[in-house]
């Protein structure tokens, strides 16, 4: 197992801590604060719930996570060590030169800094070309940007090593090419902060009120499209270069004080604080990550069914985890005795209804996933559909057993009662773990798409269909099969 060193447990480190864990690295953490394994377990319950959602696919087993006292203990041996240290360089320093005196020669060193470049990092290193900047965004386990800053010390093979590490946990690696304070997105933070504290401390509007004008109007464009992209839709048919020549002019107006920085008196770090303490005090810290969390998951969801912006990411992340998985059945398969896996994933969090558990309406989401896979077993696949054969559901039955949560990852099995002729019938068994949770019961009638009425299936799905017979023929029939709601 591929091991990680997370060096510094907080926020940032245990974010880092949970992406490398829930994407099957053994994690070593080094922390001197004694609370570290119970905050690093906070987040990473959070995580639990939230970043298997993200995934269409199953993530790979979990690794396990130690804590460790000794640094040394903690490094050696690991191929990626993120350093997510209080940013004071001195500090940094001190660090970065107890790692290097024990780790690896070849393994990564990846700082969280958000403000400093990786040349001073480097400085006084014995092997400067080890460290890079590798600076995320919170929570690290949802958000896939990590910034990958690296200095002329640094060769380009080993930058594109920690990329690839990076895109293999589901991350978006940018590749900063020239050192530059703040990098590139906390230059965009820090500038809007500059104007929001000035517009606060104007009395021109409040905390809320500035957060009400990003997530309701910008912020949303921002989250699908970016900045330049944006402005190019809003210059119409004639693009950026019509924007530009419209909107050009307004970046001579005195509409910002970006240059400058109201005094942090303790007047206006009392106005700011009780703002927002009156926006979003109700809600405590974790439950405020768990509704960041919600939002992040859906919207992120949403984008990678369009497959745009962060959603793309995803959807490429889940391309490699089902062409490394060997979980969900092939047509090898076909010709076991045994119940086929047709579904392994993990429920989303908008799967959850109110009661916290998956809504009754997603257990047939999960079978008809189901079904489709076994459609794509018996030859039934899309260049099948294409050529104007398919399969249309024309009867369900689910039995829910037991409750699931967000986060846990669930297995269907699949085993075929009939498959002869127009005719399919399917019983599905969802579980997680050996834990049954729900069965669902299809019945299929095979049809011509052109003329949308049923008919025999083609030469390479009866095939299929005769093999799963052979496999399936001599199983016992399963509990619940056949089964109806009773009349009371």
């Amino acid at each position: 197992m591929t091991v990680a060193s997370i060096i510094g447990g907080g926020v940032i480190g245990g974010g880092w801590a949970a992406r490398f864990l829930l994407n099957g690295w053994d994690v070593r953490v080094f922390d001197p604060d004694p609370e570290a394994e119970r905050k690093i377990g906070e987040v990473l319950a959070n995580a639990r719930r939230s970043l298997p959602g993200l995934s269409d696919a199953p993530l790979p087993p979990e690794g396990q996570m130690t804590f460790h006292a000794d640094m040394a203990e903690a490094v050696q041996g690991a191929a990626w060590i993120q350093e997510s240290v209080p940013e004071n360089l001195g500090l940094k320093h001190k660090i970065l030169a107890q790692i290097q005196a024990v780790c690896d020669a070849g393994a990564v060193i990846g700082s969280s800094t958000s403000g400093f470049k990786p040349s001073q990092l480097q400085e006084g290193s014995n092997a400067p070309g080890q460290i890079v900047v590798t600076h995320p965004f919170n929570p690290v386990y949802l958000l896939p940007l990590i910034e990958l800053v690296p200095s002329p010390a640094n060769e380009a093979g080993f930058v594109e090593k920690a990329a690839e590490v990076l895109r293999s946990i589901g991350c978006y690696p940018l590749h900063v090419r020239a050192e530059i304070d703040a990098h590139i997105a906390d230059r965009f933070l820090e500038a809007v902060w500059r104007e929001a504290l000035w517009l606060v401390k104007d009395g021109i509007a409040t905390t809320e009120e500035i957060d009400n004008a990003i997530r309701y109007g910008f912020g949303i464009r921002w989250a699908q499209m970016g900045l330049f992209e944006t402005y190019r839709v809003a210059g119409g048919e004639a693009g950026m270069k019509h924007f530009m020549a419209q909107f050009g002019p307004c970046l001579q107006w005195p509409w910002t004080k970006l240059t400058d920085v109201p005094e942090f008196t303790d007047e206006l770090v009392d106005l700011i604080a009780g703002q927002s303490d009156e926006q979003s005090g109700a809600y405590s810290i974790r439950e405020l990550e768990r509704i960041r969390d919600n939002n992040l998951v859906a919207m992120m969801r949403a984008l990678k069914a369009q497959d745009w912006g962060a959603g793309a990411i995803l959807k490429g992340h889940d391309a490699r985890l089902k062409a490394g998985t060997e979980l969900v059945a092939t047509a090898a398969d076909l010709t076991e005795p045994r119940p086929v896996l047709t579904c392994a994933r993990a429920v989303p969090l908008d799967w959850t209804d109110y009661n916290g558990h998956m809504t009754e309406s997603r257990y047939l989401d999960a079978f008809a996933q189901s079904t489709d896979r076994f459609m794509e077993l018996i030859g039934c696949d899309a260049a099948y559909i294409a050529a104007g054969g398919s399969y249309f559901t024309a009867e369900t039955h689910i039995r829910h057993i037991d409750e699931v949560h967000a986060g846990a990852r669930i297995e269907v099995r699949t085993q075929m009662l009939q498959g002869a002729g127009k005719k399919l019938h399917l019983f599905h068994s969802m579980y997680e773990g050996a834990r049954l949770l729900a069965t669902g019961e299809s019945f299929l009638l095979h049809v011509d798409l052109t003329t949308r009425r049923s008919c025999e299936p083609g030469p390479q799905v009866l095939e299929g269909l005769a093999l799963m017979r052979a496999a399936h023929g001599a199983l016992p029939y399963p509990e619940g099969a056949g089964a109806a709601i009773r009349r009371p």
